[in-house]
Formats: structure tokens, C-alpha cells, sequence
């Protein structure tokens, strides 16, 4: 071996790193809350992942509220609800891919975990402000016994709780006045950030009363290092005189993402170099950044510019190396130094995902910006205050009297270019994205996507949640006939979805919705309590299926159990007496009927679906079940496993 040979120095690979950090990071991104200070709380990981309270767990220095272990546990506990089609209250049902789901969101956010983990782009909701006067949801299970006892009367009979009486006035002479809130607010947001995709973003609406405790929230469940940032939106033209204190003319929305490596960025700008950032900061210490040719534009004329010098005091560019500047761009590599705020490691992140920049001159003097070119830029790390928020509430107040032509209609909505902007800025390069927002209210976030689709020719999906709440009988909603909230947001989007069409002429649009709603399982107790079950039960438990469940009803149960999209098309096919319900591309091929064919069995084989399911009772004999199975073996060329794996049986 030559002595060239032996003196080259052979990095050391990073022996000391030991399989703990590797654990660490992936518990950090799958759980945030249970890592402080760069290791694991592993009394914080056991309550994360319990679904009880443990009484004697050791508790640390933390953000802390009374019932905050119970609402950490809320969030785990399975439920037996299930979704319910309502085709006559829904508009262009065989079409549309957009959801609206009444129910009480902290059930649905359970629901939807099996089909939409992971799948959810951008989250924005409105929740309750907590000022006193408006109203919080009291879960099943955050509240103690006692203060059931105490006259709550949330609860039936069954200890199932009222849906009527699921949410009550919090008002500030409660002892629990800012606990209740938060434990409302913790066990959604703890689904909510599942469901978000690894570069999805959350945008949550706030005023003072709790933007404080609601950052330490989104700062353990999504971690500290994932939060954006804090945009003030101005809502309102002048103050409002039921202030206590001083005349508050704006309010918060704080952003988080789920995973703040993965999250490319927030558009926010145009090419338009006004609006661009600057990559220079004068009290930095100058550095060395190296850039590629043709990729920068540049405001020079055409021609050579020699090294040296350039701008002042303020802001120096030395440019190391002579530069030809040809139809806008810099021919050759570039280096520079200056105050830079980037290493070369963030200018070349920058440059792989299509960002651009730009040499300005104005009065000799050479400023270096970044800017956004909209068909080439992919995202950029961080840049809230970009987004540009328009309107205010007075804008929502007459946004909803124009399009219901009544006054007063619903209160404290947001303007529709207020949840456009915010979309836009999570959704521009990715126009496929689904939205969520599970307080819905108004559905100011379901018109918003719309419009954005008129405009920019996206696809974008909705899913709406709100709970039916009823509205006051002396309201101008109700004299209209709207007796719960869940009625005016179906309103509104069914007419704001014809005004976009008929101002736009596009009829190619997706204005529509599926309503499903929140309701018990679909089967019998006997199905789930078999333990419970007396001699006389069985009797009359022939059937483990509710008697007033429709085909419709299991169909959507199948779906929401297997975790199959809610929105994908739907076909019936009829053979003979049986019908055959067909999910999407065949993802999912059904049959209810109590007595199925082979002509049925064999007509779903040859659809060569992914998942099937049959009512137990479409067989009589067991025999004729294993048929069943031998059929789609034969046909679909599966193996037992496959077989047992792909048909189900309810």
C-alpha cells in the first residue's frame, strides 16, 4: 500500500450516535409532547398512549390545567359511532368528492382516523374564543363523576351523552373557566395533527381570551420546533365598544405544521420583486455563497460586470468573481459575499425545491433578494407574513346578507378572502389537497375552496364538521327556518356554489357535498357484548344489524370501518334479486341482500375488487360460505390468506 494511500484520512463514521437517537427522533415525530429537552418523558409517553387515567403517574413541570391527563386520554378512547348517508339533504351526491358531517367533531375526528391518517393537506378551524359568553363542549369522560353528580346533566340514562346538551355556556365564573376550554381543545388537536399529512399545516383562529394557553397546547401536541409562526389579521374597520379594556381590532391565527423538515413552505409571493424577501441582513457576519449559473435573474443590462465592490455601507455585495449577465440572467457561477442570513446548506435546500433570485439595482446599489416564480416554485421555509389576509368581519356580515338576503344571520363568520388567502398559501402547488375544518360554523372555509377552484382551476376537497346546534329561537336564522347551525352552512354552500358557476360560467366545477351524520354503530349490542347476553336475548338477536339500517347505511358503516375515502363514486348493479353495491375503482364491492346468489358471488369475483363484504345473513349455511371464498379463489386467483384477508363478513 502506497504512503498516499495510508495518509488519506477516513472519516469515522458516527459510531457514538447510538440507536437512541434514531428512537428519539422517530418518538418525537410521532409523539412531540413526550420529548422535552432532547429525551424521552416516558410518564408523558405512557399517558399518550393510554386510554385511562392513571391516578398515580408522576407529573412534571409542564403546562398544566385541572382534567388535562383525562383529556390526553379523551383523545384515545375508542367510540361506537358511525356515519350515516343523507343523500336528500346533500347536493350532486354521485359526483361530488366534498363532505359535510354533522355530528360533535371530537367523534368524527375519530371516524375519519382510518380512512384519512395522514391524508389531510391543510386544517383551518374557528373554535370557541372562550370570552365568557360563548359555548364549550363538556366530553364524555373530562368531566368527573362528581361534577356529573352535580347536576351537569349531560348524560342520559345509558351514561351516553346528550347531543343537545354536549356543549354549555362557559362563562367566567366558572371555577373551571380556562380548563374547560383546554381540555376541549386538546384531544382535537391532538387527532387533528394525525390526520394532517407529513407537510400538512394547521391554521387555528384565536383573540387574546386564550391565544396564550392555546400556543402551549399547539406547542406540545405539534411541538415547538413545528409552529410557523403568529399572523394578526385586523377584523374589524373601527373598535368595538364591548371591549373591557383597550378597543382590540385584530385577532391571531396560529400556524403549525406536523412535520417542520417535511413541510416545504407557505406561498406567499409573486415574482414581482416589491414583494420579495431579502437574503441579507446587515448585522450579520459576512459569508460566501456560492451560486449556480442561470439562476438568478437580474435587473443589469446585458453585458460584463467586473468583480469588486457594490451598494454601501448599508447593504455591501462583493461580488468575488467577474459576471455576464445575458437576457436577464447570470451566465456564469456566482460568488458573493456579504451579511448573508443563509448558509450555502439553505441556499442550495432554496434552489433544489425552484426557488429563484434576483440582483436589483437602484442608485449603484446591488441588493440580493429571493423570489417566488408561481410555475416554478415549490415552497420555501418560512414565510407567514407574505400571506396577504384581506377583509374583515364586517366584509363576512355582508358576504352572508347578500347571499341570503337576510340580516343578522349568523355571527362572528369570517370573509370569504380571509380562508381563501390562507388556503391558497397551503394548497397552491398541491391544487389536489384536501381541507378540513371541524368547526365549521358557516362554512365560510367549504365557499372559500370553492372560489379558489374558480380561479385557479384547482381540484381541491372539503370536509365540513359541525355540530347541529340548534339556533335561538328570537335569531332572524330561526324566523328564516333555520333551526341549527348545520342548516345555514348547507345553505351556504349549496347557494355560493351556484353564484361562483353563474358568475364564472365554469360548469365544471365541484359545488357539491355528501352530508353524512354522526350516529350509533349499525349493529346490534349483541354484535359488540356477547357477554351480556341473556338467553332471551338471542331469541330476538337473529340479525346482529339494526332493523331501521338501509343498504346505504352499511355501505358508508364498511367504509368508515375498512378506512375506505368517503367520497369516492358509488354504482349499483343489479343481478337478478341481489343488488351489488361498487366503492370507487372496485376498492370496495358489497352485497346486502339476505340471500345472495352465485350468479352475485360470481358477477363481484370478476370485478376483481380489493376489499368485499357481505351481510352475515346473505348466508344461511356455512357451506355456502365457503363456497362463497372457493368462488373468489378461483376467480380473483387468491390463496387462502388473500382470500381471508380481502372478504368480510358483518
Amino acid at each position: 500500500m502506497s504512503k498516499e494511500t495510508t495518509d488519506i484520512k477516513i472519516e469515522k463514521l458516527g459510531m457514538e450516535a447510538k440507536p437512541y437517537d434514531k428512537v428519539l427522533a422517530k418518538v418525537a415525530e410521532l409523539c412531540p409532547a413526550a420529548v422535552q429537552n432532547g429525551k424521552v418523558d416516558f410518564e408523558r409517553l405512557k399517558a399518550e398512549l393510554a386510554d385511562v387515567v392513571d391516578e398515580n403517574a408522576r407529573e412534571t413541570y409542564e403546562f398544566k390545567w385541572v382534567g388535562k391527563n383525562a383529556a390526553m386520554v379523551e383523545a384515545n378512547k375508542p367510540i361506537r359511532k358511525t356515519l350515516r348517508p343523507c343523500k336528500e339533504e346533500s347536493k350532486n351526491w354521485d359526483a361530488t368528492e366534498n363532505l359535510y358531517i354533522e355530528g360533535d367533531n371530537l367523534e368524527v375526528l375519530k371516524i375519519l382516523e382510518e380512512g384519512y391518517l395522514g391524508k389531510i393537506k391543510m386544517i383551518y378551524i374557528d373554535p370557541p374564543y372562550n370570552t365568557g359568553n360563548d359555548f364549550v363542549y363538556h366530553d364524555n369522560r373530562v368531566q368527573s363523576k362528581e361534577e356529573m353528580n352535580q347536576g351537569i346533566d349531560l348524560f342520559d340514562e345509558e351514561d351516553n351523552r346528550l347531543l343537545s346538551k354536549s356543549f354549555v355556556r362557559n362563562t367566567e365564573s366558572s371555577g373551571r373557566f380556562h380548563s374547560d376550554w383546554c381540555s376541549m381543545m386538546y384531544p382535537r388537536l391532538k387527532l387533528a395533527r394525525d390526520l394532517l399529512t407529513d407537510d400538512g399545516v394547521i391554521f387555528i383562529s384565536i383573540d387574546d381570551n386564550e391565544v396564550a394557553n392555546l400556543k402551549k397546547i399547539c406547542d406540545e401536541v405539534f411541538g415547538e420546533d413545528n409552529g410557523y409562526g403568529i399572523i394578526t389579521w385586523t377584523k374589524k374597520r373601527k373598535g368595538s365598544f364591548l371591549s373591557k379594556g383597550i378597543i382590540s381590532l385584530t385577532e391571531y391565527v396560529l400556524v403549525y405544521t406536523k412535520c417542520r423538515g417535511k413541510t416545504v413552505g407557505l406561498y406567499g409571493g409573486t415574482a414581482d420583486s416589491s414583494e420579495s424577501q431579502p437574503i441579507i441582513k446587515r448585522t450579520n457576519k459576512s459569508s460566501i455563497l456560492s451560486i449556480p449559473s442561470n439562476t438568478i435573474y437580474t435587473k443589469l443590462s446585458d453585458g460584463m460586470y467586473k468583480a469588486g465592490v457594490y451598494g454601501d455601507e448599508i447593504n455591501p455585495v462583493e461580488l468575488l468573481n467577474d459576471i455576464r449577465v445575458k437576457d436577464g440572467k447570470i451566465v456564469d457561477e456566482l460568488k458573493m459575499k456579504a451579511p448573508f442570513v443563509w448558509s450555502q446548506q439553505m441556499l442550495n435546500e432554496q434552489l433544489s425545491q425552484g426557488a429563484k433570485f434576483i440582483i436589483n439595482t437602484l442608485n449603484f446599489q446591488i441588493r440580493v433578494f429571493r423570489i417566488y416564480d408561481e410555475d416554478n416554485f415549490k415552497g420555501f421555509s418560512s414565510f407567514i407574513n407574505g400571506i396577504s389576509i384581506k377583509g374583515t368581519n364586517e366584509d363576512a356580515y355582508e358576504e352572508l346578507e347578500r347571499l341570503f338576503s337576510i340580516k343578522n344571520l349568523f355571527n362572528y363568520s369570517k370573509p370569504v378572502n380571509y380562508i381563501k388567502e390562507l388556503v391558497n398559501s397551503a394548497t397552491h402547488f398541491n391544487r389536489d389537497s384536501i381541507i378540513l375544518d371541524f368547526f365549521s360554523g358557516s362554512a365560510t372555509t367549504a365557499h372559500a375552496v370553492m372560489q379558489l377552484n374558480a380561479e385557479d382551476g384547482g381540484n381541491r376537497k372539503f370536509i365540513m364538521v359541525q355540530l347541529p346546534e340548534e339556533t335561538d329561537e328570537k335569531s332572524e336564522a330561526y324566523k328564516a327556518g333555520y333551526k341549527n347551525i348545520c342548516e345555514i352552512g348547507k345553505e351556504r354552500i349549496r347557494r355560493a356554489g351556484d353564484k361562483i358557476v353563474q358568475e364564472t360560467g365554469k360548469t365544471d366545477l365541484d359545488i357539491g357535498f355528501r352530508v353524512l351524520k354522526v350516529d350509533d354503530s349499525n349493529m346490534q349490542d349483541v354484535y359488540y357484548k356477547p357477554s351480556e347476553l341473556k338467553q332471551a336475548d338471542l331469541l330476538s338477536s337473529i340479525d346482529n344489524i339494526k332493523a331501521d339500517r338501509t343498504p346505504l347505511d352499511l355501505l358508508f358503516g364498511v367504509m368508515v370501518e375498512w378506512g375506505v375515502s368517503l367520497s369516492l363514486p358509488l354504482q349499483e348493479v343489479k343481478v337478478g334479486e341481489n343488488t351489488i353495491h361498487i366503492v370507487g375503482d372496485n376498492d370496495l364491492v358489497a352485497c346486502f341482500d339476505r340471500n345472495v346468489s352465485t350468479a352475485t358471488i360470481t358477477k363481484m369475483a370478476e370485478l376483481n375488487p380489493t376489499r368485499v363484504v357481505f351481510r352475515d345473513s346473505c348466508f344461511e349455511k356455512d357451506d355456502e360460505k365457503i363456497n362463497m371464498f372457493e368462488i373468489f379463489k378461483t376467480i380473483c386467483h387468491w390463496d387462502d390468506k388473500q382470500a381471508k384477508d380481502n372478504v368480510r363478513v358483518m
